[in-house]
């Protein structure tokens, strides 16, 4: 496919022009939306901004716990440069899960601190959230990440990063979980249009994601990820997700029912 680009003598990832694409995309989508309820974006703007930090870490962090067979390399460093350059290799990916977390943690710090309606922005951020990876996987499929398993009727990568990708037909779970992604950013966006589910559009989010990625992921071919009783990091990840937002999402309906039959 097409792992990046050269602009200026620098080369940019085709992963990274995506997930710009993402941004872009999402950003404003959140902003203008919000601006559309309440009349002022910049609320939602602000904790965009703010988020991010809690995006990046989260994301590097779990990147590196995937990593952490390498992490002897940083106490075998000869000076900082050394040291620098493991510690680009062993933080210097993404996982999605870790930058979802964390955005959500930094998020939900911001909106109880400046006294957001967590409601909206929660709901808003959930399409917000779908649109934006799905634009991402697409980098992943361009860059040859993420790849899937050998399939006779796959794609066949040649200058992929990833060498293992490289060579052999793979199925392009990569654009399937593209094509999911869009799909939930319509449902939810339909959703938040219409008033349904006020409040529960993000645990919706994580409940339809979860479930997803579990199942995706006996389709991907990248085993160096690692494994956690036998299942993948993501898949493990993504059982805590399941429930953690059909118990959110419980409790929101059953406080929302009984606010109802007090009115």
């Amino acid at each position: 496919m097409l792992p990046g680009i050269t602009i200026f003598g620098r080369f940019i990832s085709s992963y990274a022009l995506a997930a710009l694409v993402g941004v872009f995309a999402a950003c404003p989508f959140a902003i203008f939306t919000y601006k559309k309820r309440t009349g002022d974006g910049y609320p939602m703007l602000a904790m965009l901004l703010i988020s991010a930090v809690g995006i990046f870490a989260g994301g590097g962090l779990l990147y590196g716990i995937t990593n952490i067979d390498k992490w002897y390399l940083l106490s075998q460093a000869k000076d900082f440069g050394e040291w620098w350059e493991y510690a680009k290799l062993i933080f210097g990916g993404s996982v999605f899960y870790g930058g979802l977390f964390g955005g959500m943690a930094v998020g939900a710090f911001v909106i109880k601190k400046r006294g957001y309606p967590a409601d909206l922005m929660t709901d808003i951020a959930a399409p917000a959230v779908a649109l934006f990876h799905g634009f991402g996987r697409i980098g992943c499929f361009l860059g040859g990440c993420c790849y899937g398993i050998e399939v006779p009727w796959g794609i066949t990568f040649t200058h992929s990063l990833n060498e293992p990708a490289n060579g052999v037909p793979r199925m392009p779970v990569q654009l399937f979980e593209s094509g999911f992604e869009f799909l939930l950013f319509f449902v939810l966006w339909q959703l938040l249009r219409h008033d349904k589910l006020k409040g529960r559009l993000l645990s919706l989010y994580l409940i339809a994601y979860g479930i997803f990625r579990f199942l995706i992921e006996y389709f991907r071919g990248d085993t160096y990820r690692g494994f956690i009783f036998g299942m993948s990091t993501s898949q493990f990840i993504s059982i805590f997700a399941v429930i953690g937002g059909a118990a959110y999402l419980s409790f929101k309906t059953l406080r929302r029912d009984h606010e109802n039959q007090i009115e």
